[in-house]
């Protein structure tokens, strides 16, 4: 088994592929301790080779596999994994736990990127830390906001900043789900200049965390006007994109 291990800033996911088939995945948070997080998502398993990816990825060099372990950039592993499951892909968005990646590609390589890694915002931290805000879990989060219909605007991107303007806004007596649709559509604003800056073209895939919330999904559908399903791709699992694509390239290193 070739095993593709993406760990991130809020969750560890891990891939197993045998003769390029996905035979295993598990997911678990990243806690205060991935280390071991990624020992406990191993345990039983024995693979012929271990590719990591994503900010943590160097930390697979403190495990005892006795294989050969190597480690690729998330860049590259969205971009494989994308490609993977969707061959006609232009262009690749990534939005995890604590950076936003935008990929042009070109017949599955890498033709340019942007990517946000300085600071939360636009992430999955940035809704995470605004959903506390509102005392609802993150996984409900999107839900909410869809709720609102005349969302304010969110001057601020800074996660700090957009907390205090939120509650300044409901202080005045702003509908929350109005908030909560504000600050969802601050990430989008944020998304699409970065996608303009690479070249968007379509096919899109969308793929890390924030993929799942359907807040999300449906404001950059909107932004981006687009009106065909083929233009906006979606993994049946998005967070496991880029340990897929790390495990892709294993085989590749057979």
């Amino acid at each position: 088994m070739i095993i593709g291990l993406d760990i991130g800033s809020r969750s560890i996911e891990l891939v197993g592929i045998v003769d390029r088939e996905v035979v295993h995945t598990k997911q678990v948070p990243t806690t205060f301790d991935p280390l071991f997080q990624c020992s406990e998502l191993l345990d039983g398993l024995r693979p012929a080779s271990l590719v990591g990816t994503g900010y943590g990825r160097n930390l697979i060099q403190q495990l005892d596999l006795g294989c050969p372990c190597s480690t690729i950039t998330e860049i590259k592993a969205h971009a494989f994994g994308a490609a993977h499951l969707f061959p006609e892909a232009r262009t690749v968005l990534d939005i995890g736990g604590q950076d936003t990646k935008a990929i042009a590609l070109a017949k599955g390589k890498v033709m340019k990127f942007e990517m946000n890694d300085r600071c939360a915002a636009g992430t999955g931290k940035f809704l995470e830390y605004t959903a506390s805000v509102f005392q609802i879990p993150i996984e409900e989060f999107g839900h909410y906001a869809l709720k609102g219909e005349n969302p304010p605007e969110i001057s601020s991107i800074c996660t700090v900043f957009a907390e205090t303007e939120a509650t300044s806004l409901m202080a005045r007596g702003e509908r929350p789900e109005n908030i909560a649709l504000g600050l969802h559509k601050t990430i989008i604003k944020r998304t699409v200049s970065m996608l303009n800056r690479v070249g968007l073209t379509f096919p899109l895939v969308f793929t890390g965390g924030v993929a799942n919330n359907p807040c999300v999904r449906e404001l950059l559908a909107s932004a981006l006007k687009i009106t065909k399903p083929t233009d906006l791709l979606i993994p049946a699992t998005p967070d496991m994109a880029g340990a897929l694509g790390a495990a892709l390239i294993g085989c590749g290193q057979q």
